[in-house]
């Protein structure tokens, strides 16, 4: 079984619903359970929402791609910004700061079998099966 998709959205919050819909609408046949669906969701939203606050600081000519690659079992989510890009560590991350930066990555990190950030570019790995 292999799918992929590529698509690009401007940095505009008023968009991100409907485009993160389409694209769950496209994977729906490849992934048949909701739990997976509601994690994928969730990648998917936390990872463009930060590309469009900050990397592109809601700059609207900018733009968020996204390509998606399903494999087997194996869902590949790439996101990238037009940003500076960042070097971020999870290990840095205190929740008993109620700061809202960097959580969106954590919450990423948790949901994924596999994650990578690489400068202005995040790649999570999500088994489907």
């Amino acid at each position: 079984m292999e799918f992929r998709y590529y698509g690009i959205v401007c940095s505009d919050l008023n968009l991100i619903r409907n485009f993160i819909d389409d694209v769950l609408v496209k994977i729906r046949g490849y992934v048949k359970n909701n739990d997976t669906m509601f994690d994928i969701r969730l990648i998917l939203n936390e990872l463009i929402i930060n590309g469009v606050l900050h990397g592109n600081n809601c700059t609207i000519s900018k733009h968020v791609k996204l390509s998606l690659e399903v494999k087997g079992d194996k869902l590949t989510i790439q996101v990238e910004d037009e940003g500076q890009g960042i070097d971020y560590d999870m290990g840095s991350y205190d929740p008993t700061i109620l700061d809202c930066n960097g959580r969106g990555l954590v919450i990423v990190y948790g949901l994924s079998d596999e994650f990578y950030i690489q400068k202005n570019k995040v790649t999570a790995v999500k088994l489907i099966n």
